[in-house]
Order: C-alpha cells, then structure tokens, then sequence
C-alpha cells in the first residue's frame, strides 16, 4: 500500500509508476510477509477491477454494497467491476458490475478515505461468499491486539501483484506511535494504524481499500488507505477507521 516518502496505498494498476502523496487518490496496497489465503477464509473481500485490471480491494456489507477507499474511486461507475468468492482476482467467483460510485463527501487527502460501490446486480452468500460485519460506533481497537489485512497488493515495495489473495496478521499500533512516525496532523481519529515494530509485514501497492479485521473476526474496522513504504521498519500502515464513517455507510446500505 506504501511507496516513498509518506505515500497512499496505490491501486495495482499504477504500482509500476509511483505516485507522489500530492495525488493520494492515486495509491494503493499489497501484502508483504504474509500467508495464502484459504477458499472461504475471507468470505467477504472482493476485487475492485478497472477495465478489468486488478486496482483495489474491497468488503461486500450485503448483496449490493462494497467499502472501498476513496482514492480508489475517482472515476465513474461504469470503469469498475468487483470479483467476490476466489481467490485469484483474474477468474472464479461471481462478478458484478459498480453502478454508482459515491465516495465519502467528507474524504481530504488521506482523512475519511472510503466509499461505497453500488453493484448492478446482487451478489447471493455462498459456500465462499458472506458479508463482513460493521463495528460499534466510535470503537476504537487497542493498541498490541492483533489484526489481519488481505489483498491481492504486492509482496514486496514496488513488486509485482499477487494473483492468489495473500492475508498477514499485524498487531495494532496505538495512534500516538502512529503520530510521532508520520506527524500528528497526519493521523487522525479517523485512522487506524497496524505494523510489526521490527517491519516485514504490511500491506503494500494493490490492496487498497481492502479489509482490515480483528484477528480471528469478520468486523471491519479498517480499510486500507496509505503508509511509507510497505513494510518499512518504523513506519504502520494506515487504515480508514470504520467505527467513525458509519454515518455515512448506513445510508447507502
């Protein structure tokens, strides 16, 4: 999710091309020092395709409502495609194309980075296919409790994407380390920051907008959205806080 210097996670299509921070609706994640995922493990992620391309990740709240980033969400509807139920982003599963794109009015640089995609057709639970849970309201996870992301992002910084999804647990940094690594104004309440302390371990370029969730748990309480680098010594990845956009995600489900 991360390049140089303080960085978006940018969208898989432009991994190969960093993009300075300035444009953050232009970044994307992937997984660094992870596991393959399992069929069924993560029931609720999708891939978000552009032109039918790998360009983010994404959770299905119910048969017609994805949460993604923002910044993966610059253009119009009709650009966009979301892949639920397998593991490779290219094939399997059930597809659906986006028919309205509405990103977080409130969305500023990298504060309030999510939106939600409206499917064109429902997409039915299955043996590989449910729902991901939303959070209380204003919760906040603690700080050393471990957390997994997934995505299909690269598995190293300025690598390639991965075609099978890819899942890495990391625990949760408290938000006042987060601000001494990347400048209080940088994080806010509406962030979530997770990394190993020793580095190694991170989303990275193409996961955007892909699920974070307590270990263990199908609650989403982040969304992929930007850090330094992947996996980068001192620097957590950070994440859209779910508990304070609800809001706005309750009026679109």
């Amino acid at each position: 999710m991360q390049l140089k210097n303080i960085l978006l996670a940018l969208p898989a299509l432009a991994a190969a091309a960093p993009t300075p921070e300035a444009e953050p609706q232009d970044l994307s994640v992937q997984i660094v020092g992870g596991s393959t995922a399992s069929a069924g493990q993560f029931p609720y992620i999708v891939t978000v395709l552009r032109s039918g391309s790998l360009y983010c990740g994404g959770s299905l709240v119910n048969g017609n409502t994805v949460i993604t980033a923002a910044h993966c969400a610059t253009l119009g509807a009709s650009s966009y495609t979301v892949r639920a139920g397998s593991l490779n982003w290219a094939s399997g599963g059930v597809t659906a194309r986006v028919s309205q794109v509405i990103r977080n009015p409130a969305y500023s640089g990298n504060n309030n980075d999510i939106a939600i995609f409206k499917l064109a057709t429902t997409i039915p639970t299955s043996s590989t296919i449910s729902y991901v849970s939303l959070p209380a309201a204003g919760s906040d996870p603690a700080a050393g409790s471990s957390s997994t992301v997934a995505g299909w992002g690269a598995t190293s910084e300025g690598g390639a994407s991965s075609s099978t999804l890819r899942y890495v647990d990391v625990p949760i940094v408290s938000r006042a380390t987060c601000q001494s690594q990347y400048g209080a104004s940088s994080i806010t309440t509406n962030m979530v920051c997770a990394a190993e302390t020793a580095g190694g371990q991170d989303s990275c370029q193409g996961d955007s907008g892909g699920p974070l969730v307590p270990t263990g748990s199908k609650t989403l309480i982040g969304v992929v959205s930007f850090g330094n680098g992947c996996a980068r010594r001192g620097y957590a990845g950070v994440y859209t806080r779910v508990s304070t956009q609800l809001s706005f995600i309750n009026q679109y489900l």
